[in-house]
């Protein structure tokens, strides 16, 4: 199913459009469930059967496994719902935002100091 519309690439960046959406439908879902503080205690107890339980594929587990949010964009994850999930190990959209510039979290924090005095 072509709509005709040219994809929109930009280097370097992986777009969440229809089909990032679809991709990472699961993963997604998944993510979302971690609202409730049961759900986010029984991924704790066994990643691997909650996983499963979402019906991630064999690229979404693996990048649930190794933390690698950047993984996880490229396997359909949006940001907004992986923060679900890096909330549980403590992470937070600066953590988020330093993996996926390549930068410590100290020079990302730094970095949007500056941008707000511009």
């Amino acid at each position: 199913m072509n709509s005709g519309k040219v994809k929109r690439e930009i280097p370097g960046t992986t777009v969440f459009d229809g089909e990032q959406a679809r991709k990472g439908y699961a993963l997604n879902k998944m993510c979302f469930s971690f609202n409730s503080a049961e759900n986010r205690a029984e991924f704790l107890r066994d990643q691997e059967a909650y996983c499963a339980k979402f019906g991630l594929s064999a690229q979404q587990r693996e990048a649930v496994r190794s933390l690698n949010v950047l993984k996880m964009i490229e396997a359909g994850g949006n940001a907004y719902y992986l923060a679900k999930l890096g909330g549980i190990f403590g992470l937070d959209m600066q953590d988020i935002g330093a993996q996926q510039t390549g930068m410590s979290k100290d020079e990302f924090k730094a970095k949007l100091v500056e941008a707000g005095r511009k």
